[in-house]
């Protein structure tokens, strides 16, 4: 398995790394990896990959099921030997706006309390899809909420719970069209706020900023209709 440094530190802007393996698709996977591989809505990180003599770029990274991160370069060019040294360096703006998205995203959902059909994180904003068959009738009024919780400068943590403990409090689980990984044991939870008394809990394999003040002003955008229950709703950073 590749050592998902992104997990234990995601402020983690570069690390060395040993190469595993390379791909007949022109991949390469690490030991340890500083890039945050596509899922749960979240993009896979881009940045490079540098050793003695040469320097990859990296366009994204994508999880395999053996556990494995493959780093896609951007062109296709040659590649450092298994067993290599390597640095590796993220595109650290486009990966800190995810995570400031990322955990606005989450602060959405606690200002619309509804189940979330799906979502999206981009660069600079996101979108979540609610089950909610009429629109909001005051768009401003969400709007403020968020940000109102976003000033409030609440923690941003983590904590585990077992598979069993997930099943017996499906609560927990906000997204109707995403389950949580589950089959290893136990689940990541993001905690917003202190224990006890978090303003949102739920699982959650991304990467968050430590603090809600971080995120900095957001504003609402479009609310769209997409199908008969669902509603877009879009934000973006102000900032």
């Amino acid at each position: 398995m590749t050592e998902a440094l992104y997990r234990t530190d995601p402020y983690a802007r570069e690390a060395e790394a040993r190469v595993l393996e390379l791909t007949p698709e022109g991949g390469i996977v690490l030991d340890r990896s500083v890039f945050y591989p596509t899922g749960g809505g979240q993009p896979g990180d881009s940045g490079v990959v540098e050793w003695e003599g040469g320097v990859l770029g990296i366009a994204t990274a994508q999880g395999r099921d053996d556990g494995r991160i493959v780093l896609v370069p951007t062109a296709p060019q040659a590649l450092p030997a298994v067993g290599v040294q390597v640095r590796q360096r993220l595109d650290w703006e486009r990966r800190y706006r995810h995570m400031r998205v990322h955990t606005a995203l989450h602060l959405l959902s606690v200002a619309i309390p509804l189940p979330v059909t799906g979502g999206q994180i981009g660069d600079g904003k996101g979108r979540l899809d609610f089950d909610m068959p009429d629109a909001p009738g005051d768009k401003a009024a969400i709007e403020e909420a968020v940000n109102a919780l976003i000033e409030r400068d609440l923690p941003v943590g983590e904590d585990w719970i077992t598979d069993a403990e997930l099943d017996a409090k499906p609560e927990l689980v906000k997204t109707m069209a995403v389950k949580p990984p589950m089959g290893q044991g136990r689940v990541r939870l993001i905690r917003i706020g202190t224990e006890g008394e978090e303003v949102d809990l739920q699982p959650c394999g991304g990467t968050h900023v430590a603090s809600t003040s971080e995120i900095g002003r957001i504003r609402l955008g479009k609310i769209e209709k997409k199908g008969r229950q669902n509603r877009r709703v879009t934000l973006h950073l102000e900032g």
